[in-house]
């Protein structure tokens, strides 16, 4: 790998605020943007360095795939988004072609790559099996956004601070996600001994975050800004060897004794990538939810996989 570089493949509005929340961070030395538009990927890049001035020193360029290979990190969000009553499941076909043509491109790289095209725990899982890179260095941004909603509305609910809620979303980042409701604290106390907690608020607060992005696509056409700032705070972690506990998704091996499927859970991230994958306590109920979530992904892989 090269000097501190990241490159970004899809510069549609995610790509964009991806880009953005990199710059506000200084993360990087260079940052490399590509689309299948190459004049969108230049237009972006002038107008990013038009900015220079008000973020930390970064190169910011124009870049094929090919030119991204020696890059410390890239993040994928090349792929169609969802529109209005569309699951993320039925993104599936067509992105994974995107996912083929990509992964042709990238022989020799050896960074990390991070996931941002949804289904993201599907492609998470071929761009994997496409690439050949070690199962650790493919991360995808999982369930990482679904929980930190749900800890924002948990607080809202609450009125305490979210960075003070410990509670997870896990399995997979759409329909079949769950709450960790039996393991959800605020500073060390079950939220479920929480004076102003009432058990009526978790089918309300679960569907709320199930259906957010739904909500948001349905407003404005997209979502952008969240997981932007959601990939680019992942990469600080990983770039600065923060060794942070984080539900994101990657192939799992022996894991709930499942295997050979990716799904997003609690992960130790490091300068190596996912470095562990955690097995949290969860009631009965939970585990019957994660074992059918892992089944709704493994289908989907094996109606696409050829």
């Amino acid at each position: 790998m090269t000097k501190n570089a990241i490159g970004i493949i899809g510069m549609g509005w995610v790509g964009t605020s991806v880009a953005i929340s990199i710059l506000h961070r200084g993360i990087c030395e260079e940052l490399l943007l590509n689309d299948i538009k190459p004049e969108l990927a230049i237009g972006e890049a002038m107008d990013l360095n038009h900015g220079s001035s008000f973020y930390p020193s970064t190169t910011v360029k124009a870049a094929s795939i090919e030119d991204m290979v020696q890059c410390r990190a890239i993040v994928v969000r090349a792929g169609r988004g969802s529109v209005p009553g569309e699951t993320r499941l039925d993104l599936l076909e067509g992105n994974l072609q995107i996912v083929k043509q990509i992964s042709a491109k990238l022989t020799g790289f050896n960074g990390f790559l991070i996931v941002v095209a949804n289904p993201v725990d599907v492609l998470t899982y071929f761009y994997q099996k496409y690439t050949g890179l070690e199962s650790k260095k493919v991360i995808g941004t999982g369930t990482m956004l679904d929980t930190a909603r749900l800890r924002s509305m948990i607080g809202h609910k609450l009125n305490v601070d979210a960075k003070s809620i410990h509670a997870n979303v896990i399995r997979e980042h759409g329909d079949s996600e769950v709450v960790v409701w039996s393991e959800a604290r605020i500073g060390g106390i079950r939220l479920a001994n929480w004076q102003e907690w009432k058990p009526e608020y978790e089918k309300k607060i679960a569907d709320k975050v199930r259906t957010a992005a739904y909500e948001i696509i349905k407003l404005k056409g997209t979502t952008n800004h969240a997981i932007g700032l959601v990939t680019a705070t992942l990469l600080k972690w990983i770039f600065r060897g923060e060794r942070r506990v984080v539900t994101l998704s990657s192939i799992i091996s022996d894991v709930y004794d499942l295997s050979g499927v990716a799904l997003s859970l609690p992960s130790l991230v490091s300068s190596d990538g996912i470095e562990r994958v955690m097995e949290i306590n969860m009631d009965k109920t939970e585990e019957e939810q994660l074992m059918h979530s892992a089944e709704v992904i493994r289908k989907a892989n094996e109606s696409v996989d050829g």
